[in-house]
């Protein structure tokens, strides 16, 4: 018996190392093709590109708050979803998504593909360390911001803000902030275009999440609630 758990354990640690190893020379190969600094300075010198003190705050709070409330205190990789996710694999034998953070997300959108394979996860890991590594969280939020997919084929939060709303990312209020910050999780389904319903639906769990992470006070946001006829 003892002979079988050390074979296992030994089969499973191999796999772990080429997994990794495979992931890295992903990482590399992305990298070779264009380094982290000429991507992100690509992305800033595109005339969409919008500074995060020009983007409304409401928008930003909405973003963190639904897609990554750790943001900024992880190192990019988010333990407590992680051990989650694995929780629930243990106990319910089912794959939870809701993993990714902002760095990650943003790793997947600069470099890889969105089809799904562990190799390219272990690649974007290391791809969002260097990230983390080499730029300030502000500046990771506000690439990500920058490049995300809003739905009706909207990349960035000016395209989206300018198409939906007529407006400057700046202005966003409450009520259009919320709207889009749900956007992103599956553009094709809340998309204004076709699927406003369904994205006032998702409005909600935004609006849910500001709540529980206590980003304003009660106070502040049932004024802003009632202000925009929100729930």
């Amino acid at each position: 018996m003892k002979k079988i758990v050390k074979i296992l354990g030994i089969s499973i640690l191999t796999v772990f190392i080429a997994l990794g190893l495979a992931g890295y020379v992903e990482y590399r190969n992305a990298l070779n093709e264009m380094p982290l600094d000429e991507k992100i300075e690509l992305i800033q010198s595109q005339p969409d590109y919008v500074e995060i003190e020009d983007i409304s705050q409401y928008l930003l709070d909405a973003t963190v708050s639904v897609e990554d409330q750790r943001f900024y205190s992880h190192f990019g990789i988010d333990p407590i979803a992680y051990g989650r996710i694995a929780y629930t694999l243990l106990t319910t034998g089912q794959l939870s998504g809701g993993g990714s953070t902002i760095t990650q997300q943003l790793s997947k959108n600069l470099y890889f593909t969105f089809e799904p394979s562990l190799i390219r996860k272990v690649a974007e890991i290391f791809m969002t360390f260097n990230i983390e590594y080499h730029y300030e969280k502000d500046e990771i939020l506000e690439l990500y911001v920058n490049v995300i997919n809003y739905g009706d084929n909207c990349f960035g939060i000016k395209e989206a803000s300018e198409h939906y709303f007529g407006i400057e990312p700046s202005e966003l209020n409450f009520d259009q902030a919320t709207l889009l910050a749900g956007i992103p999780q599956s553009p094709a389904n809340y998309q204004l275009s076709n699927n406003e319903a369904n994205a006032r639906e998702r409005q909600k769990m935004v609006i849910a999440t500001i709540k529980d992470n206590e980003i304003y006070s009660e106070e502040e946001l049932e004024a802003l609630l009632e202000q925009y006829g929100l729930e």
